[in-house]
């Protein structure tokens, strides 16, 4: 045997010790419940894919998986919960696009992109606008037309201030020129009553969440970079002459500092429910898009994107509507 040879061998034999720890923690994980923390209410749809992903993880993980739903700041309140949980892999967070970036652009949050490790990027949804079947406005340019002629007057209604749905408002109203005034609800469920009830003219909802649930609405545009096939008659608003493109992604993150063993497991189930066949049934069911993006290049994507969103704050500051 080379001396070369025996170093290496010598090398791996001592590095088992250091190793071990590490893997017995790996194995006995999870050794409590996991809890998912979702930053708006019950019913909507980051809090329906956090449950089918609940149900997935515990088949793969074993013990149990509980969602947990703490609503209130755009979704802050819940990603700053799982920021400042122990970092030991039981608590994860969702995670909305853009409000996960955006959200420390707009002010002080409690937490800011390397507080967490990524585990993955599940979904991708369309932010669309919509009306009520009895509106008056039967297209966009008709809503844009009431909106230029008395700024300010008609409401657009959202889940949250900095949400991919908001901001699909800052950016039309900065290329179309006019203005509504902003209503914040803090989901789904509430934003359905509010344009069931007509109490606000329009809505910022997402296509799926609207396409769940049809009756008495009337969807004028989406904002996805081609049509959907859940709503093939929908224009989107590059199609309408507007170069406005969101929609939201949904994904999971857990507190930065977790053990790398117990880490890369999270993530490889992760990663393995996102292929999951009956998984995606589920998601597709929901009339949304599975589109996974592993931990690691689903961040370095977001990074780069801040930048853009720090541009268009500077620009025109989403919080004035």
């Amino acid at each position: 045997m080379t001396a070369l040879s025996r170093r290496a061998l010598l090398g791996g034999a001592l590095a088992l010790p250091a190793l071990a720890p590490a893997l017995a923690q790996a194995n006995r994980f999870p050794e409590r419940p996991i809890e998912i923390l979702v930053g708006f209410t019950a019913g909507g749809g980051t809090d329906l894919d956090a449950r089918s992903y609940a149900r997935a993880l515990e088949q793969r993980l074993g013990g149990t998986v509980v969602v947990s739903n703490r609503p209130g700041a755009g979704g802050e309140l819940a990603l700053a919960a799982t920021a400042r949980a122990r970092p030991d892999g039981h608590t994860l967070g969702t995670t909305n696009y853009p409000g996960l970036f955006t959200i420390p652009i707009e002010r002080a949050a409690q937490y800011k992109l390397d507080d967490f490790a990524p585990l993955g990027n599940l979904v991708t949804d369309p932010s669309a606008i919509t009306v009520h079947e009895d509106s008056p406005y039967q297209t966009l340019a008709d809503l844009i037309a009431a909106a230029k002629r008395d700024p300010d007057k008609i409401t657009y209604a959202s889940p949250g201030v900095g949400t991919d749905d908001h901001l699909q408002l800052v950016l039309l109203q900065e290329v179309a020129g006019f203005r509504m005034t902003h209503v914040v609800f803090q989901g789904d469920p509430q934003l359905r009553t509010a344009m069931l009830g007509r109490q606000v003219d329009c809505m910022g909802l997402n296509l799926g969440a609207v396409t769940a649930a049809p009756d008495k609405m009337r969807m004028l545009s989406q904002g996805g970079t081609t049509r959907s096939r859940f709503r093939p008659n929908v224009p989107t608003l590059r199609e309408l002459g507007f170069d406005v493109q969101m929609a939201s992604e949904r994904g999971l993150v857990t507190a930065a500092g977790v053990p790398a063993a117990v880490l890369a497991k999270l993530r490889e189930a992760t990663a393995d429910i996102a292929q999951d066949a009956d998984f995606r049934k589920q998601l597709e069911s929901r009339f949304t898009e599975p589109a996974w993006e592993a931990g690691e290049a689903w961040f370095r994507r977001l990074k780069a994107e801040e930048g853009q969103y720090r541009t268009l704050w500077q620009r025109t500051p989403w919080r004035q509507g």
